[in-house]
């Protein structure tokens, strides 16, 4: 069963509710910490915690064959950390997701293939995929083979945010503006960020766009 660490105001008290999805190697704890950076304390705070503290072994651009397990135990445990909230008194539409790096492409999977939530944060993070595309090695995915970006909820209107460094040693340009052009597809408000050279972190418009957005 998949620990999970509150923080923050309690459900029935807390005018929205934030899951936080940690990154490789960090744990529940962590996240947490990028949660209380907001400086909001009306806000219920969650986070799931991976096994070994690692969502996945690989890198997210893996083929789905060796992926998919590891990202449907994911989901399962973003989904409990959201019934968590949702046991407290929370809805849905006032739960927001968000994740850094290996949580963060989770957090926008879960998002792609569910919705329903109040707002999600990819930071530093694009979609795994639905499955494998045809092709060989794309220098832009750093040598692995495309992904389809084909998901059939309906996200009109969520808000979404998405931020990249130009050159990330894990989170290709590429394939962090394809994540944003398929949550545009599906009816998501989609703000992607960009931060000029290389790096892998959250970044200040990230922390930006979620104080902003859990504050509307």
């Amino acid at each position: 069963m998949t620990r999970l660490v509150r923080a923050g105001a309690s459900g029935g008290a807390a005018r929205m509710g934030l899951v936080l999805v940690h990154g490789r190697g960090a744990g529940a704890e962590d996240i947490l910490g990028l949660g209380a950076a907001l400086g909001l304390p009306d806000i219920a705070m969650i986070a799931p915690e991976a096994p070994g503290r690692s969502w996945w072994p690989t890198s997210f651009l893996a083929p789905m064959g060796g992926m998919a397990p590891h990202v449907a135990a994911g989901i399962d445990a973003v989904e409990g950390a959201i019934a968590a909230l949702e046991a407290e008194g929370l809805t849905r539409d006032r739960i927001a997701l968000a994740g850094f790096s290996q949580g963060g492409c989770l957090a926008l999977e879960y998002a792609a293939r569910h919705g329903g939530l109040a707002a999600v944060f990819g930071l530093s993070a694009g979609l795994v995929g639905s499955s494998d595309a045809m092709g060989g090695p794309d220098p832009a995915l750093y040598g692995f083979t495309a992904k389809r970006l084909n998901y059939d909820s309906d996200l009109t209107g969520l808000p979404v945010t998405i931020t990249v460094h130009e050159q990330d040693p894990h989170i290709p340009l590429k394939r962090a503006r394809d994540s944003a052009e398929a949550f545009r597809a599906l009816g998501a408000e989609v703000a992607l960020h960009v931060a000029p050279g290389a790096g892998h972190g959250v970044t200040e418009a990230g922390v930006a766009a979620m104080r902003a957005e859990l504050n509307r």
